[in-house]
């Protein structure tokens, strides 16, 4: 489960990456603009970002660009009509991480997501396992003991996002920004009440409290607590 923005202004190729990257548990954003991509990238938080070469305002290079140089370290993939050396060196240049040209295969591109996504590949791991918890990414599962956490999707996207952040603190508004999309009309307290269903949940199955609140920090998943019951 990673938040992937898509950065494109062909429809025809959104809805096809929406749809595949959607399948896959991943949260999709979508802008078809570099003026919009930057300004969402300065406030937002994403674990990917799928960059169209040719825009109507900005060119996909300088959105690239501009992101690293203000210190952006998502993952980026390039995507490009274009299939000369001297724009696959360029895009890699910019600071794209990887680069695919138009008209791709679907199946490449989610092996090139999914493998972008898979670094540091200690918090990119299909399977996190923390003492006697285990949260399987493909399954969507969670388990205390070889027991079945009956977790619904948003307590374990949030739950996966503590746990691929061990030892960082994140205030709930922080949780928010990453877990879910940018135009969501959700609240904080709700953060507050997934977190505490989360907790009752796992101490049921004798779990010691495996997210804390440091007071003035935030919540943070503790890992030394899942071998503790």
């Amino acid at each position: 489960m990673a938040k992937i923005l898509i950065v494109e202004d062909e429809p025809g190729v959104v809805d096809l990456l929406r749809a595949l990257l959607a399948a896959e548990q991943h949260t999709v954003e979508a802008f078809s603009s570099g003026q919009q991509a930057l300004a969402a990238l300065r406030v937002f938080k994403y674990d990917l970002v799928i960059l169209d070469l040719k825009l109507p305002d900005l060119d996909g290079m300088e959105v690239c660009r501009q992101y690293r140089a203000h210190g952006g370290d998502a993952p980026i993939v390039m995507l490009t009509a274009r299939g000369d050396v001297d724009d696959r060196a360029s895009g890699l240049d910019a600071g794209a991480d990887d680069y695919l040209a138009k008209p791709f295969h679907v199946k490449e591109l989610s092996a090139r997501v999914r493998a972008l996504l898979r670094r540091p590949a200690a918090r990119r791991a299909d399977i996190l396992v923390a003492g006697q918890l285990k949260l399987d990414l493909r399954t969507r599962t969670v388990e205390w003991t070889g027991r079945r956490v009956p977790l619904i999707p948003k307590e374990f996207d949030i739950l996966a996002f503590l746990m691929r952040h061990e030892g960082e603190a994140f205030s709930a508004e922080q949780i928010l920004e990453r877990v879910w999309p940018s135009d969501a009309s959700i609240q904080a307290v709700t953060i507050r009440t997934h977190i505490k269903n989360i907790r009752r949940k796992t101490e049921a199955l004798g779990a010691a409290t495996l997210i804390q609140h440091v007071r003035g920090l935030g919540y943070v998943f503790e890992a030394s607590a899942c071998s503790r019951s």
